[in-house]
């Protein structure tokens, strides 16, 4: 059994990583095809980030039946932690996208 810290650390850091991966991988296709790479890279980074967050929580649907298990049968404990893996979620991939956005040197 993973303690709640060091799942939403997991969390975190998949998120982080499936966005990076993905941007900075995803632009290399862009070199190959005559793109922009740079322009790929953020459009990337931008699109990616709900299915970052997806994955690092492990899919939606375990998700959806905990928080209908707190909502309405009262297991807040649950819900709770729910919430806060999803927000771990988020914020990995947010601080991906800012990782990017700085790597390029861009504020958009």
């Amino acid at each position: 059994m993973d303690l709640f810290y060091q799942k939403l650390l997991l969390i975190f850091f998949t998120s982080l990583g499936v966005l990076l991966g993905a941007s900075l991988i995803g632009s290399i296709s862009a070199v190959l095809v005559g793109y922009p790479p740079v322009e790929v890279l953020i459009r990337i980074a931008r699109e990616i980030k709900i299915w970052a967050i997806v994955a690092a929580i492990g899919g939606t649907f375990s998700t959806i039946e905990i928080l209908q298990l707190g909502i309405f049968e009262g297991e807040f404990r649950a819900l709770a932690k729910q919430l806060f893996y999803i927000l771990s979620a988020f914020v990995g991939a947010h601080m991906g996208y800012l990782i990017i956005i700085n790597l390029v040197g861009k504020n958009t």
